[in-house]
Parts: structure tokens; sequence; C-alpha cells
């Protein structure tokens, strides 16, 4: 064991080279927010919705594929807002990302789209038939009762 590795320094060098990477502290701490993990990797690609998809086979086999979402996401994401294909190369089912190697498309297949049952006013609300057995108050208006 060298002493370098002894001291930790090698693990200070390596903290920042990831910080200058990332581009700053300022940087690394918004991401650290926003993913609980501090780590670099090559741009696989990116689809429609604007994920980046990133690779580091530094790291072992399940945690060396990663999606990134957008900004306007923020904190508001789910595994709804990845694509099939993306999500096959995530989870290792397909070696070749989408990017090197699209799969084939059939006309019978919908278009992906996320789930949209966080956002009030897109989400399904079924339409009921039946009278509820319990009416809700709202204030300034006189109860009613039957």
């Amino acid at each position: 064991m060298s002493l370098k590795a002894w001291l930790g320094v090698d693990k200070i060098q390596k903290f920042g080279k990831i910080v200058k990477e990332i581009g700053g502290v300022k940087a690394v701490l918004r991401k650290r927010y926003l993913m609980d993990v501090t780590r670099v990797g090559t741009l696989v690609g990116s689809d429609k919705f604007g994920n980046r998809y990133y690779e580091n086979n530094e790291y072992f086999v399940p945690r060396n594929r990663w999606v990134e979402f957008p900004d306007k996401v923020w904190l508001d994401y789910d595994a709804t807002q990845v694509p099939p294909e993306w999500h096959s190369w995530l989870h290792h089912i397909t070696d070749d990302a989408p990017s090197v190697k699209p799969p084939p498309t059939q006309d019978w297949v919908l278009e992906h789209k996320e789930n949209t049952s966080i956002h009030a006013d897109k989400k399904y609300v079924p339409y009921s038939t039946t009278r509820t057995k319990v009416q809700g108050w709202t204030p300034g208006q006189k109860p009613q009762f039957d």
C-alpha cells in the first residue's frame, strides 16, 4: 500500500477531478441535491424528453448507467419519464444504447407518454353516476338535507 493511498490523498485527488469535471463546487452541490450521488460519466445519449443518459464502467455493474432528468422536472421525476428503449439499456437488458443501435419500430406501438397523474389538470378522474353518501360542505353555502 502506497503512502498516498494510506493517507487518502488519492481519494482527495479523485474528488477534485470529479468537481472539475462537473463544473465547480456549486454544480456538485446542486447535482448532489437532485440525485443524492456525485458521479461523472460519459454521455451516451439523450431522448426527446430531454433526459440525458450516462455510463461509467468504473462503478459496479448495476450502478454504472444512470439518467439525469432535465431542469424543468426538478424533483418531480419518476420512472415513467424514461422511454422503454432507454429503460432496457439502463437495466442491462441490452448492451447497445438506443442512440447507437435504435430498436425496430412497429406501426401498432403507441408513443410513450409519462404518467400524468401527478399533475392536477391532466390526471384522469372517472365520472360517477351515483351520488355520494357524504356531501362535502363548502363555506358560504347553506347545507342541504334530504
